[in-house]
């Protein structure tokens, strides 16, 4: 099972708070930004496991919810910078793992890492090439850069979890999973009346490690019915 990290505790059993001072080379919200990763326990635990972002822990307490990870399966992950999902799905057991992101990513032993850019046709070609078989899970981290207007934020992390969607339905093995990032809100009707045909199961979570002030959220679809792929 995956546990939530717990914080530091100094000398008298307190947790420790860190500040960071002002300084003329830091604007306020790159200051409040530093000092909430110095103070986050989920990324001193990141470091401390290994893992290269603190999202490794969505996956992992997403999984613990819904079994999503199993050896021999072939996974892959959209989204993926700077690689926590992969590294997560890897040493699960993954047997095939393909991480594709618009940012450059180090390689993970065990996935192949695809730079480019998702919604760019031939993308899902190219995905579908790396993979050589059929996808069991399709995970979509993908987000948008952030207008702060929170309507047209949705819409743009939909139409992203709409894609993912599509690939999804695509190259699914019979009994596959999706799971997609949207942000409160929930999916659009439309949506998730449509990953209902093509699933036994769609729920909506977030996870511990999921900030508290984060809009984000996940869409969780398992089941997949590939006689519905038509459809």
């Amino acid at each position: 099972m995956s546990k939530p990290p717990g914080k530091s505790a100094g000398p008298s059993g307190r947790s420790l708070t860190v500040r960071v001072k002002g300084s003329a080379q830091r604007t306020v919200s790159s200051r409040r930004w530093l000092a909430r990763q110095l103070n986050d326990p989920y990324v001193a635990e990141a470091r401390k496991q290994g893992w290269r972002s603190r999202a490794a822990f969505k996956l992992l307490e997403l999984d613990d919810k819904f079994r999503l990870l199993r050896p021999g399966s072939a996974i892959v992950d959209l989204g993926a910078a700077p690689g926590g999902w992969t590294q997560v799905a890897v040493r699960k057991g993954a047997a095939a793992v393909v991480a594709m992101d618009l940012l450059p990513m180090d390689p993970i032993q065990g996935a192949t890492v695809l730079q480019g850019d998702f919604s760019e046709p031939g993308a899902d070609t190219q995905l579908i090439e790396a993979m050589g078989r059929r996808a069991d899970l399709v995970l979509s981290d993908m987000a948008p850069n952030t207008t702060g207007h929170a309507a047209t934020d949705h819409l743009r992390i939909m139409a992203l979890a709409e894609m993912a969607l599509d690939f999804a339905i695509a190259t699914l093995n019979e009994g596959g999973a999706f799971v997609a990032k949207v942000f409160q809100g929930g999916s659009e009707r439309e949506m998730l009346d449509r990953m209902k045909r093509h699933f036994a199961v769609v729920r909506h979570a977030k996870p511990p490690a999921s900030r508290k002030e984060s809009s984000e959220l996940y869409v969780v679809a398992t089941g997949f019915r590939s006689a519905s792929r038509s459809d």
